[in-house]
């Protein structure tokens, strides 16, 4: 049990096992076998109202993955256009991207319980609008992209808002382990829904039923979102706008250590995602099997995230994300020149074990550098450089393909990644020294200030 469900337990010995998680690795771990040390921390889950949100966010993500299959297999059903499939990307980037920003922001400055609430409902309800298109029979491929592009703009507020309210309801030396579950419960929806909606969307009727199976398990998401506690701005600005997000990205810009969380994800993404080439170099090596190229770097952050105990106790977390990216970059390098399909698959699995810790611990550099009253908009730049990245990724890939080969757009980029984010990181002293014991030691402090009123409401919220 932690501090927050048991308001008797001391602030100090919270510190104190912080201290330990933070500063002494062998003292964080749990006795016992090798296994128990290094199987996923599942320490977060104790508490309940994160708990609700990881079976939420698990039931609803396996949900949305039907829905994302769905869509452009129905758009290409009724245009028998790839441009027209196209569209769906590019439809919900913009929206991503302004209500991402501007979401943030607003989730400074209201109850982010409300926010987060009000913003899944919208998803959910867009959702009910895809269903009722398709039982309605309208087959027409402009309402499904209105659709497409509402439901990205309620995405991005909920997003930008959940990645907020996570270190308002855990400690935060279980941040990191919070955030490896959570990345987990999301690979496994990423696995599991393509293959449930590749099996829904051939039978009759069968994007009927992934629309509905969507909205049946957001309802999970909806009930773990109404059970938050009241989660009320701690300061700040007093009104969201155009000037609350110039200030939010201006926070990040002052801040290296910000800022390289940023940079170095935008690098991995736009130089070494290969997902644009796998249907070419898979009809030139593999007869086209081009399936498990695609299942391989989630199954693999799947994997990292299972055996992930440790990533919580690491003490220099930017040299551990550094060192990570580089290993993903390398690792993709090397996935291009495979000429078995088997290894090129090994490959990308270890490149997605990899992209898993970097993940984590760029999130956790978010949630714990950042001051309370700035959380919402990091989420929010976060939310566009992630959808972003990779989009400009397969452009980036498909270019050089084009202007030279599949092969060289893969292997170069792969390597680029790994070279540029290594000597970023040398360079940049303050990112390459970010320890997590000092941050942890000033949150602990902050919450000793305003912890007890927050703990209590949580307590009623349960009961």
């Amino acid at each position: 049990m932690t501090h927050l469900d048991d308001p008797q337990q001391p602030a100090g010995a919270a510190v104190a096992g912080a201290a330990a998680a933070a500063g002494d690795p062998a003292a964080a771990a749990p006795p016992g076998s090798w296994l128990r040390r290094h199987a996923i921390d599942t320490e977060p889950l104790k508490i309940a109202a994160f708990r609700r949100q990881v079976i939420g966010q698990g039931t609803s993500y396996i949900g949305s993955m039907l829905s994302m299959v769905a869509v452009p297999v129905q758009v290409y059903a009724l245009s028998h256009s790839s441009l027209q499939v196209g569209l769906v990307g590019l439809v919900g980037l913009l929206p991503l991207v302004l209500f991402g920003l501007y979401g943030g922001a607003v989730a400074d400055v209201v109850d982010r319980r409300t926010l987060y609430f009000a913003s899944s409902l919208g998803t959910w309800l867009v959702t009910l609008g895809l269903l009722l298109q398709t039982l309605a029979g309208l087959n027409s491929v402009p309402v499904i992209l209105a659709l497409v592009a509402v439901q990205s703009a309620f995405f991005a507020v909920a997003s930008s808002t959940r990645g907020a309210i996570i270190p308002r309801i855990v400690p935060a030396e279980l941040v990191p382990a919070a955030n490896t579950v959570s990345f987990t419960v999301g690979n496994v929806g990423q696995v599991l829904g393509p293959l449930i909606a590749g099996f829904l969307v051939t039978r009759h009727n069968g994007f009927g039923y992934a629309y509905g199976a969507d909205a049946v398990l957001f309802t999970v998401a909806l009930y773990a979102a109404i059970r938050l506690p009241h989660l009320p701005p701690e300061g700040g600005s007093s009104r969201a706008g155009l000037r609350s997000v110039l200030d939010g990205l201006s926070f990040i810009a002052g801040r290296p250590v910000l800022l390289m969380s940023f940079l170095v994800d935008i690098v991995a993404m736009v130089f070494a995602m290969p997902r644009a080439l796998f249907p070419q170099v898979a009809a030139d090596r593999w007869h086209g099997q081009v399936g498990p190229l695609y299942a391989a770097i989630a199954v693999g952050s799947l994997l990292a995230g299972i055996s992930g105990g440790w990533i919580g106790r690491v003490r220099r977390q930017g040299v551990t994300l550094t060192g990570a990216i580089v290993l993903w970059g390398l690792c993709i390098a090397a996935s291009g020149l495979a000429h078995q399909l088997w290894l090129a698959v090994v490959l990308l699995a270890a490149a997605g074990a990899a992209d898993l810790i970097s993940s984590v611990y760029r999130q956790t550099i978010l949630q714990s550098y950042a001051p309370d009253q700035m959380r919402g908009r990091m989420q929010g730049v976060f939310v566009v450089v992630v959808a972003g990245g990779p989009r400009l990724g397969d452009l980036r890939a498909g270019a050089t393909a084009t202007l030279s080969s599949a092969s060289l757009s893969w292997v170069g980029g792969g390597l680029l990644c790994s070279v540029g984010v290594l000597v970023a990181g040398l360079s940049v002293r303050p990112f390459w020294h970010y320890e997590a014991t000092a941050v942890l030691r000033r949150d602990f402090e902050d919450r000793d200030a305003r912890q007890p009123p927050l703990a209590a409401e949580s307590l009623a919220s349960e009961a």
